[in-house]
């Protein structure tokens, strides 16, 4: 299985490798608050056994905040693999990458800047798109966004 893997395949696999220590302090952090709450040690007190508090109360509360972290990672993930395929390290020609693309651009970048230009649009438009995905998403599931807006 590891064999059939691509160049772009194991990048994804390396910075994904490189991010996943973020997440699992978010979510430790969130689940130590989330236990020291009132509804939690309510449940607790009228004999909700544990893997029913954790499904019911817990996991909703801590799977927001990785979700709402994770779209605004998006970006950065695409950011990160444009600047290694830039210099040369990603994912090598004749596959389309937007650093690579970016790379070749620049030397013709004077008599034809769209080649640059076009990718390096591409690049920040759907960076952009992802931190407003996740900028939406946080004012959606936030109780405390919601209660100041009322």
């Amino acid at each position: 299985m590891l064999a059939r893997l691509g160049q772009r395949e194991w990048a994804l696999i390396a910075i994904a490798l490189t991010w996943w220590p973020w997440y699992t302090r978010v979510v430790r952090a969130q689940t130590l608050s989330l236990r020291e709450r009132y509804f939690i040690e309510a449940a607790r007190s009228i004999g909700v056994r544990s893997p029913v508090i954790v499904a019911r109360h817990v996991l909703p509360n801590v799977i927001t905040p990785v979700l709402v972290q994770a779209t605004m990672d998006l970006g950065s993930a695409i950011l990160t693999g444009a600047a290694i395929s830039f210099i040369g390290l990603g994912i090598q020609p004749p596959t389309a990458e937007w650093g690579s693309m970016i790379s070749t651009g620049r030397i013709y970048f004077i008599e034809r800047p769209w080649m640059a230009g076009s990718a390096g649009a591409s690049i920040f438009l759907v960076t952009l798109a992802f931190n407003l995905l996740g900028d939406a998403l946080r004012d959606a599931t936030d109780p405390r966004t919601r209660r100041s807006a009322a």
